[in-house]
């Protein structure tokens, strides 16, 4: 069973101050999520995890689904704190650096991961925070490529390239578990290894433009 990302303290420090409910109903949804998977939530559940009459999530969620989306919200909150803190101790802030950290993140939060895409691939985009600031993981990826030389004026170039960038985490992240890789991650000497190799080949392809 995985840590739940959002929580410093142990599960059992159920308390909250009045106003920290919403949040503490997250939390305690997360533990749901990741000790019994997703077919275990509910806001009923939630409220028995949190310690809370049935009736409290109500005050916050009107729904599952509402609960779930702020469950994503929370969780690309998250990878974007942990995408920033391996950033911070890379002087050069390597786009390996910051996948590596994403995969890591996507298989010690599994659940988690998985709900935070369930519930962008159903909605209009992925939340806000994930683009938006300085911290957000998306925003760490387009400062580093135009660190890398694209163009920051040609917008929908930077964009294209900050998606393939994040999809080609995405895409390891789904497949760095199989088993047939792991004769090739013991070569390498671990899963970060494995990652940057990919992500640098990735990055470095060479052009199968034949015109």
């Amino acid at each position: 069973m995985t840590k739940s990302v959002a929580v410093a303290e142990a599960p059992e420090a159920r308390p909250y101050h009045h106003g920290d409910l919403r949040r503490a109903l997250i939390l305690a949804a997360e533990r749901v999520l990741e000790r019994e998977g997703p077919q275990a939530l509910s806001l009923r559940a939630v409220a028995r995890e949190a310690g809370v009459s049935p009736a409290a999530p109500y005050h916050h969620f009107k729904d599952k689904s509402d609960l779930l989306t702020a469950i994503a919200e929370a969780g690309f909150d998250a990878l974007g704190d942990t995408i920033k803190a391996a950033v911070a101790v890379d002087s050069e802030a390597k786009m390996s650096t910051m996948g590596v950290a994403y995969v890591r993140f996507a298989r010690d939060n599994p659940a988690l991961y998985r709900v935070m895409y369930d519930v962008s691939r159903n909605a209009d985009g992925m939340p806000d925070k994930t683009h938006d600031g300085e911290g957000g993981g998306f925003r760490m990826v387009e400062q580093a490529m135009i660190r890398a030389g694209v163009d920051p004026g040609d917008d929908l170039n930077l964009k294209l390239w900050c998606i393939s960038a994040w999809c080609s985490a995405h895409g390891i992240a789904e497949m760095v578990g199989f088993a047939q890789f792991q004769p090739m991650i013991e070569e390498l000497g671990g899963e970060d290894r494995f990652v940057e190799e990919l992500l640098g080949r990735i990055c470095h392809a060479p052009s199968m433009d034949t015109h």
